[in-house]
């Protein structure tokens, strides 16, 4: 049987599974109905809702603008899937090419797409996660109970983290009247995913919007009452805080867990796939049956010296999905890359700031428009003399130029004459990332290296 006959019958009568109830999921699901795939199609997700929208969650939900139930993802088309929801995927068996699931049921599969997306990282003591005020923030549940607690008579609020998603709820609490306080470990708010010169940026902003904001400190403890609710902080500075409500805001960790000892290259990182989104095997060799998309899945980027790169992005997520839905239907020559140019945005203290690129990337910046100190400006960040990455707070009508810039591997520092005079300048500086082996909060793009695999080598010295 040939190529094109073997794809022509998946198209027909082929079974394709599903896992992860998320955006990309769902992306996936309508571009395989609206490129002819005719087949079973399997949804299956570990929460009980189908997929709904999570950037809201942290901004206007907590607000009290939108309810989380109501964040439910417009449907493009009708996908005709069979729902296995409230359970999630516990392994994975490539020989026998099935789903093995939490309740011990197993689905089988032609072709999977993996797409189980992160989790919030918890807090690092079960005992003191447990006491009553303490939170995440990843779902719709956790929005909810958090809306709940925040709008029912609490005063003082901890948000442990100020990457995007911990300053995004500092934002929402001081815009409901509630003193917080934010404790970052790092130098400055935003500095994993936007460097120091912008992190001070938003460091101002966050204090002149009353934020209690406590750099180059970590929260060592927290200490319940008698009845086992949140009372007190203890910070790595020696001093404790009383607060009555602490959001666990420590960054994401990829839903791999459930792939040990299938054989693919998953791990912490997430699941390591080429451009076409087709998974890696722990050899580095490529299936054709396995695909990822969306923030699982790592991939190289001719843009980015090809390295591999995960990424915390809406946009992403929904174009990853229709690549590998599309490749998942198609031979060998139809095939197509995923090239998608990173974007991220968030609001937060009355700000829009977006990213386009990979900042993280940026051995340089510039101010190519507005100034720091307006806290309205255009930042363009290079990488070994070629434009990588821009950040805006209050200036996204040029990233779309940037955009092109970026892809046309245009030179850095800018060569053409700012049209802004008020800008500060344009010689380069140091965009002042941390060390990476440091810890922060907050970045949405993770350079993962080049190898597909996780494995290490240990050379073990001879003896005589």
């Amino acid at each position: 049987m040939s190529a094109d006959t073997d794809v022509q019958a998946l198209r027909r009568q082929g079974r394709i599974v599903v896992v992860g109830a998320s955006l990309a999921g769902l992306r996936a699901a309508e571009t395989l109905r609206e490129q002819g795939f005719t087949g079973s199609l399997t949804m299956i997700g570990d929460e009980p809702y189908e997929p709904y929208d999570r950037p809201p969650l942290s901004k206007q939900a907590l607000l009290g603008r939108a309810r989380p139930e109501d964040t439910a993802l417009p449907r493009r088309r009708d996908i005709d899937a069979e729902w296995r929801l409230g359970v999630a995927a516990e392994s994975l068996d490539r020989d026998a090419k099935q789903v093995r699931l939490a309740n011990g049921e197993t689905v089988p599969y032609d072709r999977l797409l993996i797409a189980t997306g992160t989790r919030a990282r918890p807090w690092f003591h079960p005992e003191e996660a447990a006491l009553d005020g303490v939170f995440g923030l990843r779902t719709r549940d956790d929005s909810a109970r958090l809306r709940r607690k925040l709008t029912g008579g609490v005063s003082r609020v901890l948000v442990i983290g100020a990457g995007f998603t911990g300053s995004e709820v500092a934002s929402a609490c001081r815009e409901l009247g509630l003193q917080v306080t934010v404790a970052e470990r790092g130098p400055a708010p935003l500095v994993g995913a936007l460097g120091g010169v912008i992190g001070a940026v938003a460091d101002r902003l966050q204090r002149k919007h009353g934020v209690d904001l406590r750099c180059g400190i970590s929260v060592t403890a927290l200490e319940g009452d008698d009845v086992g609710r949140l009372r007190r902080a203890h910070l790595s500075d020696g001093s404790a805080i009383d607060v009555e409500v602490a959001v666990v805001s420590l960054g994401a960790m990829r839903n791999t867990e459930w792939l040990a000892g299938s054989g693919v290259a998953a791990g912490p990182r997430g699941i390591a796939c080429d451009a076409g989104c087709r998974v890696f095997d722990v050899n580095g060799i490529v299936t054709d049956d396995i695909y990822a998309a969306g923030d699982v899945a790592r991939s190289p980027h001719p843009l980015f010296d090809y390295q591999f790169l995960a990424l915390e992005h809406w946009g992403n997520a929904v174009e990853q999905a229709e690549i590998a839905a599309h490749n998942m239907i198609c031979a060998g020559p139809d095939r197509r890359p995923h090239l998608w140019l990173p974007m991220f945005w968030s609001t937060q203290f009355g700000i829009n700031i977006k990213s386009v690129g990979v900042p993280s990337l940026g051995d340089q910046l510039v101010v190519a428009q507005g100034a720091l100190a307006e806290e309205r400006f255009v930042a363009v960040y290079g990488y070994r003399g070629r434009v990588i990455a821009a950040a805006s707070f209050d200036g996204a009508k040029w990233l779309g130029f940037y955009e092109q810039q970026i892809a046309a591997g245009a030179p850095f520092p800018p060569e053409y004459r700012t049209v802004d005079r008020r800008t500060e300048t344009l010689h380069p500086v140091d965009p002042a990332f941390p060390d990476p082996h440091l810890p922060t909060h907050g970045a949405t793009v993770t350079l993962t290296g080049h190898s597909p695999s996780e494995r290490r080598v240990a050379f073990v010295p001879a003896h005589a």
